[in-house]
C-alpha cells in the first residue's frame, strides 16, 4: 500500500522590520493577535507592547524584526482608555468574563459622579487584581486565581492624569482614563463603584485608544490586513524609530557612524547643544538612516544602548 503524503509549500519568513498599529478585536488574547499578525506579514520575528485582556479591544502596537529591540519604550508609556462600567454589580474578574453578583443600588446624578471621580486623579495607590499577568514565583497571578488560590499583593503607586465621565444612563457609565503604565482600569472601576456608594462596579467593555503618541485612528484591524496585497500591507508599517519619537535626535558623520555600529563610544555629533548626562537619544547617520538608541555620558559622548542591523528589510 502506497504511503501518500500531502506536501505543503514551506512558508518563507521575511526579515521585515517596522511597527504595526493593530486594533485588537475582543475575544482573543494579545498573544493570539500577535501570532495572527506575524502570520499575515510572514515575519520571522515579532513582539507586542503592552498586553490587553481578551475582552478588551483597541491599540496594540506590534513590533517586527529590529523594532523588537526598542519595544520596551512603549511598555512604560502613558495610555488612554475608553471604558464602560456597570455600577452596583461586582465581578470575580473585574470584567464581564467573571461571575457577576449584585453589590448595591444605583441612583446617581452626573454631578455626584463627577465629584467622586476627582478623588482618583493624581498619584493613587492601587492593588493589582488576582486576574492579572503579574508574576508570583514565576507564574501569572491568574493561574492561581483560576484554582481559587489568593495571593497577597502589595499596593503600588500609579498615576491617573485625567478621568472624565462621558455618559451616565442608569447603572451604565462610560469614562475616559489617561493613566500611567501599571494602572488597572478594572481595579479603578471597582474602586469608583465603591466610592459612589454602589458597592462596586465592573467593566463591560474596555478600549485602549492611545499609547504615547500613537492613536487608534491610525490602527488596522486583522480583517483589513488580511484583505490587502503584500505591498499595501507593508506600507501600513511605521518605521522603527517611530517608537522613539519623544527622544531628541542626533546625527553622526560617517566615521562616527561606523564606530557606533561597532559598539564603541563616539563624540562629535550634531546638534552641538549640550545634552544632560544619561539622556536617551535616537541616533542617525548623515543620510538620516536610523542607527539606534544611545545615552549621553558625563563627558558628552554617546554610549550605544540598542543598535540596528541595517541589513534587515523594512520601513526604517
Amino acid at each position: 500500500m502506497l504511503n501518500l503524503q500531502i506536501f505543503r509549500p514551506k512558508l518563507i519568513k521575511r526579515n521585515i522590520s517596522g511597527v504595526l498599529l493593530l486594533n485588537k478585536p475582543s475575544g482573543i488574547s494579545s498573544h493570539q493577535a500577535l501570532q495572527i499578525a506575524k502570520r499575515i506579514f510572514s515575519a520571522s520575528k515579532a513582539g507586542h507592547t503592552g498586553t490587553l485582556d481578551p475582552m478588551a479591544t483597541g491599540l496594540l502596537p506590534v513590533c517586527f524584526g529590529e523594532a523588537t529591540k526598542f519595544s520596551s519604550v512603549l511598555l512604560s508609556a502613558d495610555k488612554t482608555y475608553e471604558a464602560t462600567l456597570r455600577l452596583g454589580y461586582i465581578s470575580t474578574t473585574g470584567d464581564s468574563d467573571g461571575e457577576i453578583s449584585v453589590a448595591g443600588n444605583v441612583n446617581l446624578t452626573l454631578q455626584q459622579v463627577e465629584s467622586v471621580l476627582h478623588n482618583f486623579i493624581g498619584k493613587i495607590m492601587q492593588t493589582p487584581p488576582m486576574y492579572s499577568a503579574l508574576k508570583h514565583q514565576g507564574k501569572p497571578l491568574y493561574t492561581y486565581a483560576r484554582k481559587g488560590i489568593k495571593i497577597e499583593r502589595q499596593p503600588r503607586e500609579v498615576t491617573v492624569y485625567d478621568l472624565r465621565v462621558r455618559t451616565l444612563e442608569g447603572d451604565k457609565m462610560t469614562i475616559t482614563v489617561k493613566c500611567s503604565t501599571g494602572t488597572y482600569v478594572r481595579t479603578l472601576a471597582e474602586n469608583i463603584g465603591r466610592l459612589l456608594g454602589c458597592g462596586g462596579a465592573y467593566l463591560t467593555s474596555l478600549c485602549r485608544s492611545t499609547i504615547n503618541s500613537f492613536g487608534l485612528l491610525d490602527a488596522y484591524t486583522l480583517d483589513m490586513l488580511e484583505g490587502m496585497p503584500l505591498p499595501q500591507r507593508d506600507a501600513c508599517l511605521n518605521p522603527v524609530d517611530s517608537l522613539l519619537h519623544n527622544l531628541p535626535a542626533v546625527f553622526l558623520d560617517n566615521v562616527a557612524s561606523v564606530r557606533l555600529l561597532q559598539g564603541r563610544m563616539v563624540s562629535g555629533f550634531t546638534p552641538a547643544d549640550k545634552l544632560p548626562e544619561r539622556k536617551k537619544i535616537r541616533i542617525y547617520d548623515r543620510e538620516k538612516r536610523f542607527l539606534g538608541l544611545g545615552e549621553i555620558t558625563a563627558c558628552g559622548e554617546i554610549i550605544p544602548k540598542r543598535l540596528m542591523v541595517l541589513a534587515s528589510t523594512g520601513p526604517y
